[in-house]
């Protein structure tokens, strides 16, 4: 310890704050990781990430196809507000988090972390969950992108019918497409994040205003916030509003995902959680802009409904808008432009999740999936890995629009019951396992914030499983909970055949933890920084802070 000490450089801490090594003794000493990852993302590019991912104005016009037959308009518009309140609860809680416990794992490290006794078991199928989510985010925001480019193709080739081959050889160009983007390109991830944010941003300036200029008629305020559309064949008006919430929780219900970028920004305990706040709040309002401009360009909601490209109906909205197939192949390819990068940030993100499962040994090959690529400073294994899985599923999924919305419904329940298993121990245990971090809300008023958001996904994950249309068929089924039992089932066994003997879970140090927030808030001398560890020295040299 006294060598660590002597060995210290004269500038003491604000040599380290400077240098930004804190971060990295934060990693190692309380979180128990190595740091691994350049930290290269400033505040904006990672806020521009996770509006990249979220993209909430195209993904938003690519899955109406469900939400207008639940309630049309009126409903998409009053349910992406009410979806908006409470997924703003949910981004407050793990904003908080965030800034406690800043790890590349996210919402499993936190839930085994405030688990405590049960925390490994609990850790190990909420990681699961998560990065099964966002697989499955990956395979819908390809079908997305396929399903745009085939309509493109149709429009401008009335001729040509529509094959369900045609977006499989589409999805599965976009699919690796991106993910050499991600393997390749790591470096240039930052400065790809800032140019894709812009080009969203003017695509969606572009839209709304052709949308609001080139239409010969709009339709009225009525036909927009009033006028309720059941197409279901069979559920209540309740029932339909409730199943249609999906579009809006599509839209908005990332907010985990720049968490998983914690290891590769400076303060993140700061910066994470200002991210993810930015983000629901630019999510909410580029959708809600984009819908009411889409809407009101509706000259015939029949004709949406009843279109041969029914399989994505923005295209039919565009045409009734523009009044010719150019002009809606001109702003598809607008909103095609504006989603790709989402994939890109999509493949980013699960990446790091299904890397940093394997560097807790729990996944199969751990070892070889852990690895991260030395030149690429990149997890580009468990990235190609997760390109393969959605290959598969792409294989199974692609070509059908109710299997189509069974990935979105399926994204969403997934990645909502892996924010329940992060927030609900954070309640049991009275919100006293963790250390607060710079983003707190309060024992009181964080209370209440968690409760709502664990409520509203209580709720909004069992209609998500409902059938989308009545009567329910083979054919129309929604495979959702299907999906997910399926899933977990396998995860399960995988738990007791290897998991359970292998799987060794976060290693995080609570005392730790502790003296670097009062080393951080002032309130500890500079000898408390080599005392850190513990037991476990630190070893400051020149270069910076590092356990020995």
């Amino acid at each position: 310890m006294e060598l660590a000490e002597q060995q210290r450089p004269r500038s003491g801490m604000d040599s380290l704050k400077t240098k930004g090594q804190i971060d990295e003794v934060r990693l190692e000493s309380a979180l128990g990781h190595k740091q691994e990852l350049n930290r290269h993302f400033g505040l904006w590019s990672l806020t521009s990430l996770g509006i990249v991912i979220a993209n909430s104005w195209a993904s938003s016009g690519g899955t109406i196809v469900a939400a207008l037959q639940n309630g049309g308009p009126m409903a998409v518009l009053y349910g992406l507000i009410l979806v908006s309140i409470f997924y703003t609860a949910i981004s407050a809680s793990l904003a908080e988090l965030a800034s406690s416990m800043p790890s590349a794992g996210g919402v499993y490290y936190w839930s085994a972390v405030l688990s405590r006794n049960r925390g490994r078991k609990a850790g190990y199928f909420t990681g699961y969950l998560n990065a099964c989510a966002w697989l499955l985010s990956a395979s819908s925001m390809s079908s997305m992108l396929g399903n745009e480019g085939v309509a493109m193709y149709l429009l401008k080739n009335t001729s040509v019918k529509w094959h369900s081959w045609q977006v499989f050889v589409a999805f599965q160009l976009v699919n690796w497409t991106c993910c050499a983007i991600v393997c390749f390109g790591n470096r240039f991830v930052p400065m790809l994040n800032r140019i894709a944010l812009t080009v969203s941003m003017c695509g969606l300036v572009v839209t709304v205003i052709v949308l609001a200029v080139m239409p010969k008629s709009h339709a009225s305020n009525a036909q927009v916030w009033t006028e309720f559309h059941n197409k279901t064949g069979g559920w209540s008006d309740g029932v339909c509003f409730m199943t249609g919430l999906l579009n809006g929780a599509f839209a908005v219900g990332v907010p985990d995902c720049i968490s998983h970028l914690s290891e590769e920004v400076p303060k993140p305990e700061v910066k994470v959680p200002q991210g993810i706040m930015l983000q629901m709040l630019t999510a909410f309002t580029t959708a809600f802009v984009y819908l009411i401009a889409l809407f009101y360009s509706i000259q015939d909601l029949d004709g949406v409904y009843a279109s041969d490209i029914n399989f994505f109906p923005t295209a039919e909205i565009y045409r009734q808008a523009t009044g010719s197939n150019n002009g809606a192949i001109g702003l598809i390819a607008v909103l095609f432009i504006a989603t790709f990068p989402t994939l890109i940030g999509t493949f980013i993100t699960g990446g790091r999740m299904w890397w940093s499962l394997a560097r807790d040994d729990a996944t199969p090959f751990a070892s070889y999936f852990a690895r991260i690529h030395p030149t690429l400073n990149c997890p580009v294994r468990a990235t190609v890995a997760m390109s393969g899985l959605v290959t598969c599923l792409g294989c199974i999924y692609v070509g059908s629009t109710t299997a189509f919305q069974a990935l979105i419904s399926s994204f969403i329940v997934l990645s909502s019951l892996s924010y329940f298993g992060a927030i609900l121990p954070h309640v049991l245990s009275s919100r006293r396992n963790m250390v607060p971090g710079p983003f707190y809300m309060g024992q009181k008023l964080g209370m209440l914030v968690n409760i709502v958001a664990l409520v509203y996904i209580m709720v909004t994950v069992v209609f998500f499983c409902f059938p989308l249309v009545m009567p329910a068929t083979v054919q129309n089924m929604n495979y959702t909970s299907v999906i997910t039992v399926g899933l977990m089932a396998l995860v399960g066994l995988w738990w007791i055949f290897r998991g359970r003997e292998v799987y060794r879970g976060p290693q995080y140090s609570f005392e730790a933890a502790e003296r670097l927030s009062a080393l951080q808030a002032g309130k500890e001398g500079r000898r408390s920084f080599i005392d850190i560890m513990g037991e476990t020295p630190v070893q400051c040299v020149d270069e910076g802070c590092h356990v020995k």
